[in-house]
């Protein structure tokens, strides 16, 4: 299977610690990879990594067959921050419009985009006067306008109900059959099922790399959250 994202020996410091201690991973083209771990563990700073964001001391990461930051990847990759990257003082319709004019995207492909997103019906409103969790909609729609290869997306489940989690990652699926590779961060073990293969991360380290069944396998469980303590554990004892 060919990788969209291959990392290796890859070590982060911020503020003088150590926060990604040579970790490496690959991440499969057109599936959903779920980077699950607590808040503080790593999650995010290996995700702007791979975007291209950020400082490392050491390693290699290479994107869609390219060094992580290169120019070339601007138009391939979609990237959604915990915090929405979006002008709450315009529209969804002018947000979603203003990212797409940037790669040259055409007003339908906009508009499609809205409705792919659930959006239709506050294409009109001021993002500033949604919902949190309307508001992580938004950002996700000004991420897919462009259509990017690899979708990165930092916790975009977080303030979202029941309901609307379940659209959105039925949307992520969709994704990936269609082609897109996606990366979701979250901290919350139910969603990890629904991924192809996750990758378990603590205190800047890789404590399992493989499918949701096979890291249950492993340690004899059928409990994702069951699974990720005793992973934990071994790997504080190792």
């Amino acid at each position: 299977m060919v990788n969209a994202v291959e990392v290796d020996g890859l070590h982060v410091e911020r503020g003088k610690k150590e926060v990604l201690h040579g970790i490496s991973a690959q991440i499969p083209a057109g599936s959903v990879t779920g980077l699950l771990g607590p808040s503080g563990s790593g999650k995010t700073t290996l995700m702007r990594a791979i975007v291209g964001v950020q400082v490392v001391r050491s390693g290699r990461v290479t994107v869609l067959g390219e060094p992580a930051g290169s120019v070339s990847l601007r138009r391939k990759i979609g990237y959604v921050t915990q915090s929405p990257s979006v002008y709450p003082d315009l529209t969804v319709a002018e947000n979603v419009g203003y990212f797409g004019n940037l790669y040259g995207c055409s007003r339908a492909n906009a508009v499609e985009t809205i409705r792919d997103v659930g959006l239709a019906e506050q294409a009109g409103q001021l993002v500033g006067s949604l919902s949190g969790g309307w508001h992580s909609r938004a950002s996700l729609a000004c991420a897919l306008v462009s259509r990017p290869e690899l979708l990165v997306l930092d916790e975009p489940t977080v303030g979202q109900d029941p309901v609307l989690r379940d659209e959105l990652w039925s949307r992520f699926a969709q994704l990936a059959a269609e082609g897109t590779t996606l990366l979701v961060s979250s901290h919350v073990m139910d969603e990890a099922n629904r991924c192809d293969r996750l990758i378990l991360i603590r205190e800047g380290a890789i404590v399992a790399d493989d499918t949701p069944a096979a890291v249950k396998a492993a340690v004899g469980t059928d409990d994702l959250d069951e699974a990720f303590l005793r992973l934990v554990t071994a790997a504080e004892v190792a």
